[in-house]
């Protein structure tokens, strides 16, 4: 019975959740029109589908028709390299307009409860206690949160990482470990650093309990483990983009796993606003059922002591302790630093998100605790919890899933509905958008460039997390061209709201859904 039962709920508890927070129809594969409204996962799916659609791309994870002629990184596009390779050799057999972003999320929380389920079956006294831990375990507010970047939900790694570290015999395998670093690394750079730091922690044990020979093979294969990311860096094309330069703006606050930060994130307690910032990448908010988890854990924990494997879990997540620490401290310090250290933790400046792999230890070692309750107790006081989290988080999961209403609509295209967009694009060579920072109306760039990418057509520019040099001048040089009225023949250019038209070129000007574009030239034509 068992055997039945384990692996539908790994299925059904996801597939509630999900329901509780997404529309249904964000699955379909060929339902794209809900993500390309302006935001990050409308790059997300913009980036897979100039991949698919890039007959050059090859065995490479860049594509040329986004940010032409040098291309970009499919991991820069806020796309997801893992789902760029799994997809790509199908690309013939999808749908046109392909999107994984609603599948990608439903796959993040259902392995995020099978390794939940992984971390609690040898503690639980009892099915219901156990079950209730995966629930309050595997579906934090904080991975409900990261809806709006995708990638960013693979909290599973997290969970992985921790399942691997506590297991006495998996934690000294190299090959355990390497499967799992090389698939975060192909997910987000982000997890990457939570993943390495908790992997470092068991090379570190292994290292300092370790004598002789035995060290020198621990090096070796921490050498090895740091190529293998190099490699993969490499491939993916990180290593020529600017720096951001803004380390610590978007840190953890000190009261974020009390504060939801937005009025609609809680119903049960009082809600101080935060900065975009701050509210956003540092939100750890533990939910009103977490936080009660984790203040009962603390009571029981001073009555009742441990069960013997309890206490090995809690030893061995001392090794954890020093990586916990700087994770924390990376997630909310914001202080005057030189330029120099900036520039080293300029990739972690959403360094509020490190704080992710410390909230699920809290909550881990929370369910523990209460484990340690008759099996009856502590089913129905883990269950109560959940009762009193799905009811905090009503306005939350409400307030996300009026976030994916449009995909119910299956309508591709909002903002640019005339059919002269297909004609202008079908009879151009490629597409620029002026100005070039395209985020000035990004639902209008991503319509365009998606209906150019459709055709094959390059687009000039993208929305990057992060853009060489060679691309920022290139696209001033641009830019100063076209204001001075040059026009590149076959280049289909569109005006977003805040560009001023050149005079040279306003007789050429056509209105098209209320936008200013300047159709194709041919190279005979006067410019």
């Amino acid at each position: 019975m068992r055997r039945v039962t384990t692996p539908l709920l790994l299925l059904l508890l996801p597939v509630a959740v999900f329901l509780a927070f997404f529309h249904a129809a964000v699955l379909d594969p060929g339902n794209a029109g809900w993500l390309i409204r302006g935001t990050d996962n409308g790059e997300n799916a913009l980036g897979l589908h100039a991949y698919l659609h890039d007959k050059g791309a090859g065995a490479s994870l860049r594509t040329a028709l986004l940010n032409a002629p040098d291309g970009v990184p499919v991991l820069f596009t806020d796309s997801n390299p893992l789902v760029a390779l799994a997809t790509k050799p199908f690309a013939s057999l999808l749908p046109a307009d392909a999107q994984f972003v609603g599948p990608w999320m439903l796959l993040c929380l259902v392995l995020n409860a099978v390794f939940a389920w992984l971390l609690l079956r040898r503690h639980a006294p009892g099915p219901i206690a156990l079950w209730a831990g995966v629930v309050l375990l595997a579906f934090p507010p904080t991975l409900a949160n990261r809806f709006i970047h995708a990638n960013l939900m693979a909290h599973w790694t997290i969970l992985a990482a921790l399942w691997l570290f506590l297991d006495p015999v998996r934690r000294t395998k190299s090959r355990c470990w390497a499967p799992l670093i090389a698939v975060t690394a192909l997910i987000h750079s982000y997890l990457l650093i939570m993943i390495g730091a908790i992997w470092a922690s068991a090379m570190m044990m292994r290292f300092v309990r370790g004598a002789g020979r035995e060290r020198m093979a621990i090096i070796g294969q921490g050498i090895a483990i740091v190529v293998l990311v190099g490699l993969l860096a490499w491939w993916m094309g990180v290593g020529r983009q600017q720096p951001a330069g803004n380390y610590g703006v978007f840190s953890m606050p000190l009261d974020a796993l009390w504060n939801p930060g937005l009025r609609a994130f809680s119903m049960l307690l009082p809600v101080r606003e935060q900065t975009p910032e701050h509210g956003f990448e540092g939100f750890q908010y533990l939910g009103a059922g977490g936080l009660l988890l984790v203040a009962a854990a603390v009571a029981i924990a001073f009555r009742l002591a441990p069960r013997d494997v309890e206490r090995e879990t809690a030893t061995r997540l001392r090794d954890l302790v020093p990586a916990l620490v700087v994770l924390t401290i990376l997630a909310i310090a914001q202080l005057p630093l030189p330029t120099a250290v900036l520039a080293m933790l300029d990739p972690v400046r959403a360094s509020g998100r490190l704080f992710w792999p410390v909230g699920y230890v809290m909550i881990l070692m929370a369910v523990l605790a209460v484990y340690r309750l008759p099996a009856e107790r502590a089913g129905l006081m883990l269950v109560a919890f959940i009762v009193v989290q799905a009811v905090d988080l009503t306005g939350m999961a409400h307030a996300i899933r009026w976030q994916s209403r449009a995909a119910d609509q299956r309508q591709l295209y909002v903002r640019t509905m005339d059919p002269r967009w297909d004609r202008l694009v079908e009879h151009s060579t490629s597409v620029a958008f002026f100005p070039t920072d395209v985020t000035k109306d990004l639902s209008l760039f991503q319509e365009v460039a998606w209906r150019a990418v459709t055709r094959g057509r390059p687009v000039t520019a993208v929305y990057a997390a992060r853009e060489p040099l060679a691309t920022t001048e290139r696209l001033a040089s641009e830019q100063a061209a076209f204001m001075r009225g040059e026009l590149v023949p076959g280049r289909l250019y569109v005006l977003l709201p805040s560009m001023r038209l050149p005079s040279s070129v306003a007789a050429r000007r056509h209105v098209i859904d209320g936008f200013s574009v300047i159709p194709p030239v041919s190279p005979s034509s006067p410019r």
